[in-house]
Parts: structure tokens; sequence; C-alpha cells
């Protein structure tokens, strides 16, 4: 048992430490919705599951404040209304649920924080592509190889593990970077 244990701690070490490499990323992605946001653009966010978690959370932290007292930055994750998710999943499906949603809510000032661990959930995917019609600038979070929204996102950010509880983690720890980066960013323009 206590090698399980000493396993699994040094298998979220390695997918968090791995984060680094995407240091890139992330300081585009720090930009993107640094600069959107001061043009009048807000952040919106989604995922299934875990992601659906982590989604909220770090609007959360943009709307609420992250490391210091600052006004509220507009962020918002389409996972929260459980009216609308179910009477979207009712009258056109669950694979809709975000795209409807980006529909009615994103303009092209807006940046979309898109997640999914495998990279291939139909309803993030689809949301994605409205979101891409719609001219907002799309941040992919995903593990495992990317999976189809590779190729859909504008910046990609990608822990390369199969292991989904590993790559939720190392997205909290991406979340929170951009999340503190950017609220300095924004608090400074103040």
């Amino acid at each position: 048992m206590l090698k399980n244990i000493e396993k699994e701690i040094s298998n979220a070490v390695k997918a968090v430490s791995s984060v680094v490499k995407l240091k890139e990323q992330i300081n585009s992605s720090v930009n993107l919705i640094a600069g959107r946001m001061l043009l009048g653009g807000k952040l919106v966010l989604f995922g299934n599951g875990g992601s659906a978690a982590d989604a909220q959370h770090a609007a959360a932290e943009f709307v609420g404040r992250f490391n210091v007292e600052r006004r509220g930055f507009p962020a918002i994750a389409l996972t929260v209304d459980t009216s609308i998710l179910t009477s979207i999943a009712n009258d056109y499906g669950f694979d809709k649920i975000f795209s409807r949603q980006v529909e009615a809510l994103v303009s092209e000032k807006d940046i979309i924080i898109a997640i999914s661990t495998s990279g291939n959930s139909v309803n993030v995917l689809n949301g994605i592509v409205e979101a891409k019609k719609r001219g907002a600038k799309v941040i992919g979070f995903t593990g495992k190889n990317g999976g189809k929204m590779a190729k859909l996102c504008d910046i990609l950010l990608n822990v390369n593990s199969a292991d989904t509880w590993h790559v939720q983690e190392a997205h909290i720890v991406i979340l929170h970077t951009i999340c503190k980066l950017t609220e300095g960013i924004l608090h400074e323009q103040k």
C-alpha cells in the first residue's frame, strides 16, 4: 500500500511539474485574457465533471479575488445554471449545452477556456466551434495527446498525462498561475 501511495504522489508531482514546459502558452494566455478584458471582454469557461468544477473555481477567482484586493474581473462558468443546462439538454441534447450558451453570451471580445481532459468531449468541442464562429479566442485545457481540441484552439495547454486526475491537478496549477498573473496586469491598469 505504501508503494502505491508513493507512486500516485510521484505521478501527480510529475504531471504538475510538466506544466513548466507550457510557460510560453501560459504567458500567451495571460496576455490574451488581460488584453481582451482591458477591451471590455469577458472570460467564459466550461467543461464536464471535474473540469466543470475547475471552470467554476477559476471563474470565482477572477470575479472575487485571487491574490490582491481589487475590482472583480468579468468571468462566468457555463456549468452553474441548472435550469439552463437541463432545458438545453432536454430540448437540444447534451451535446449542445455549451454551444447554445456560447451562442447567447459570447462576442468577439471574449475569451473561452474550454476544458476537456481527453480533448474529445463533444459538448466542449461544439462550444469551441460556436465560439470561433463568434470571433472569440479559445484557450484549450487538455491531457493525453490533446484530442480533437488540439486543432481547434488558439492556445493549447496540454498536460502530457493519461491519468485524468493528474491532468486536472495540473490544470488547477495552470489556472491559478493564469489568474495570478492576469490579476497583476489588470490591477496595475486601474
